[in-house]
């Protein structure tokens, strides 16, 4: 079976525009993406971040200090206990989830992987899709190998995937993006405003965008294209970055107007608006898509690493950065390695919009050994060593 006539690649959907189906026209896949996604990672987190801000601003919010929710000793605990609801709610709604129908095929339960599939495509469409299916399980059978870590390392295809995958997630980090959720009301009183009870108003804007804006971007991904999304992010950012960096500059030369103040709220709101959509989900989505089925666990295992890992470093050197070299300085920085994110996409980053898995690994291929080398397939490849 060719490439292009693959179900789901971009030559078989240019040949079938009817069968092309997306996340917001097919209430199946929607109502997966839902539970799966946006239930426990999207709310969840930001649940934990605004009930805990709620706690904090109780004593200046009168409305807030007189719930009686909120007046039980040590509140701390009942703020880690909001945030966790969501999760409940998803392991609820994840008992009724199918399995994947690549699962149970696997596992030679052919009628109800069959039974999942006709939820998601048109009866014409269903026929391409279990005979791609039938011919995927064949050939991982055919060339079914274990792998290490140290194997993502000594292939020079995979090798140029998981740096495309871990630099993505790093660079999400390093541009500075849990600096700014941690410490928006830290920032805003930098910036000038003095009221607890104004700056955690503020944070409580800010992280309702960045909600908003995630969701707007499980739109665009689809539709825009992961890289395309991650550049026009990136620009945002960097501009919103200098915009920070100016405000604090202003305001540490001793500018007496509040214009300092109004650059930094449009600043941080700028920041939101551009990475939310962009650098939020595209790393991820990116992850999912670059490796090869026998690598795809333990790299996308190795760049969530990265991720947190990179989480740490900024989150505990932000104020000390800060303290040391100045908060425009410190955002100055920012704006530079948001530079070095964007050439980075530009050099590393291919687009998997409307992509198979094949199709990519094609791409990793090609960029390692070149357009005109006839190497096989990657399995085949450590298949062949190990018998050797």
């Amino acid at each position: 079976m060719k490439i292009e006539s693959i179900p789901g690649s971009s030559g078989y959907l240019d040949a079938f525009p009817e069968r092309r189906i997306t996340y917001f026209s097919n209430k199946y896949v929607l109502g997966l993406t839902v539970i799966a996604g946006i239930g426990g990672l999207l709310f969840g987190y930001d649940t934990g971040v605004i009930s805990g801000a709620l706690l904090y601003i109780k004593d200046d919010f009168e409305v807030v200090a007189k719930s009686s929710f909120l007046q039980v000793p040590g509140t701390w605990r009942w703020m880690l206990g909001v945030s966790g609801v969501p999760a409940i709610v998803q392991f609820i709604l994840m008992l009724i989830l199918p399995e994947s129908p690549r699962w149970l095929y696997m596992k030679q339960d052919k009628s109800k992987a069959i039974a999942v599939l006709s939820k998601i495509y048109d009866p014409f469409r269903l026929e391409d899709e279990i005979d791609h299916l039938a011919a995927a399980f064949k050939e991982e059978c055919r060339d079914k190998t274990a792998v290490s870590y140290w194997d993502v390392f000594k292939k020079k295809e995979i090798r140029l995937a998981f740096l495309a995958g871990a630099g993505l997630q790093a660079f999400q980090q390093f541009t500075g993006i849990n600096t700014v959720m941690y410490y928006i009301p830290t920032i805003v009183q930098m910036a000038g405003f003095r009221s607890n009870q104004l700056a955690l108003l503020i944070s409580l804007i800010v992280a309702a965008t960045n909600a908003a804006g995630t969701v707007l971007g499980i739109y665009l991904i689809d539709h825009y294209g992961r890289r395309k999304l991650a550049l026009t992010s990136l620009s945002g950012v960097f501009a919103s970055l200098i915009i920070l960096s100016v405000s604090f500059f202003l305001r540490s030369s001793g500018y007496t107007t509040g214009l300092y103040a109004r650059l930094a709220v449009a600043g941080l709101a700028l920041y939101i608006a551009f990475f939310s959509p962009g650098m939020g989900p595209v790393p991820w989505t990116v992850n999912s898509e670059i490796y090869p089925e026998a690598y795809r666990g333990i790299c996308g295992g190795m760049s969530a690493t990265v991720n947190w890992v990179s989480n740490l470093i900024v989150a505990q050197s932000f104020l000390s950065v800060a303290n040391a070299i100045g908060t425009g300085t410190t955002f100055l920085m920012l704006a530079g390695i948001a530079v070095l994110a964007f050439i980075f996409v530009v050099c590393f980053v291919p687009e998997t919009k409307g992509l198979t898995f094949k199709e990519v690994e094609r791409i990793w291929k090609e960029r390692a050994w070149g357009s005109g080398n006839n190497r096989q397939s990657l399995l085949e490849a450590g298949t062949g060593n190990e018998s050797s």
